[in-house]
């Protein structure tokens, strides 16, 4: 069941994780600087952005291109 995943870096870090350490790092403004996304410009929550970012792939891709940038 489970597989091994050595070229995921990703593999293992949950998408709370990913975004908690975005708004420490950018804050909420920086973040909406970066991802042009609304739920990171209007009135943001880490509950709401969490729950657009698990039914939209394509932002929540380029949250997780973006986390991979800022660990660098």
């Amino acid at each position: 069941m489970s597989e091994i995943q050595p070229n995921n870096p990703l593999h293992g870090v949950k998408l709370k994780d990913i975004l908690e350490f975005l708004i420490d790092y950018y804050g909420w403004d920086g973040l909406a600087q970066r991802i042009n996304i609304n739920c990171f410009k209007s009135n943001p929550t880490l509950k709401s952005s969490l729950n657009f970012l698990r039914k939209t792939p394509w932002a929540r891709t380029k949250v997780e291109n973006l986390y991979l940038k800022t660990k660098k």
